[in-house]
């Protein structure tokens, strides 16, 4: 049976069948622009107290129905007369809108279905790198200015690493180093934020780090630091469990689109294209005019 809802006939009907109650419900089911006759059925009226019991939360009373009645039947009226004389045509602004609900009732349709694990295992599968977790360090730092010590920083930087290696993972960092706005305590950061800080290719040097001991000097482009690694997760493909809804999201976007392109192409078929176009040589001369 979960087969049955990819067929595209069923698509088409279930498209089909949504803009039938679209219509039915909103206004459509009313005679045509060229009629004199509206109808405004029991199920339009219940729409309209539907809607606004969803605005108001309460039914409307006798007075402000007529009142919804009688604006509905202005709107109606409006729509036809100004569709008589074709103030629709040519419009950039209905034409969109136009578009746009045709292609929401298609979407509705689209959506009806939900996808199964197996869908969205074999979308996990296409798509393994886009949901891999970055590696991702904590580390402690000391800063060493090479633009205030110049060439005694690295002989500065050593001196230091004895002093830390002594005073053991936890050395309080305000003993330590010159003053810098960079943090000395960086928590659980993905690599890129931390270059991102540092500068590029810092957080590569981290990846050679024995954790638990002072190390460096490790150079970034403000000077040299003292690192002490904390913690390291390294990189590691997420769970499905944990992307499942970030996955059912994707997947029916992808479908959306299919579908909006399979019911265009079934509704093309139905129309005979002609485009022209007059194009100019570089003499100024017209070109020939292309059909399709």
């Amino acid at each position: 049976m979960p087969s049955l809802f990819k067929e595209p006939l069923v698509h088409f009907l279930a498209i089909g069948a949504a803009l039938f109650l679209y219509f039915h419900f909103s206004g459509g089911g009313s005679a045509g622009p060229g009629s004199t006759r509206i109808v405004l059925s029991s199920g339009q009226i219940a729409h309209l107290e539907a809607g606004f019991a969803r605005t108001w939360q309460r039914p409307p009373t006798e007075a402000e129905l007529k009142n919804l009645i009688d604006e509905w039947l202005k709107e109606e009226i409006a729509v036809r007369e100004a569709m008589a004389a074709g103030l629709d045509r040519d419009d950039t602004v209905i034409r969109r809108r136009l578009r746009q609900k045709l292609e929401f009732v298609a979407d509705e349709a689209a959506d009806a279905a939900p996808p199964t694990d197996e869908e969205l295992k074999a979308l996990f599968a296409r798509n393994v790198d886009a949901f891999r977790v970055e590696p991702r360090v904590a580390f402690r730092q000391v800063f060493v200015s090479t633009g205030k010590r110049g060439a005694a920083a690295a002989a500065e930087a050593t001196r230091l690493l004895a002093r830390l290696n002594a005073a053991g993972p936890t050395a309080r960092l305000d003993e330590f180093g010159d003053a810098t706005m960079l943090p000395g305590e960086v928590p659980l950061s993905a690599l890129r934020d931390i270059d991102s800080q540092f500068g590029n290719g810092f957080a590569k040097q981290l990846e050679a780090i024995e954790p638990r001991q002072w190390t460096g000097p490790i150079r970034s482009g403000y000077g040299l630091h003292l690192v002490l690694l904390r913690e390291r997760i390294e990189a590691r493909t997420a769970e499905f469990a944990a992307v499942r809804p970030v996955l059912e999201r994707e997947f029916l976007a992808q479908r959306r689109r299919q579908q909006l392109e399979a019911m265009y192409d079934r509704l093309l078929a139905k129309y005979t294209v002609t485009i022209e176009r007059r194009d100019a040589d570089a003499s100024g001369a017209p070109g020939k005019a292309a059909a399709q």
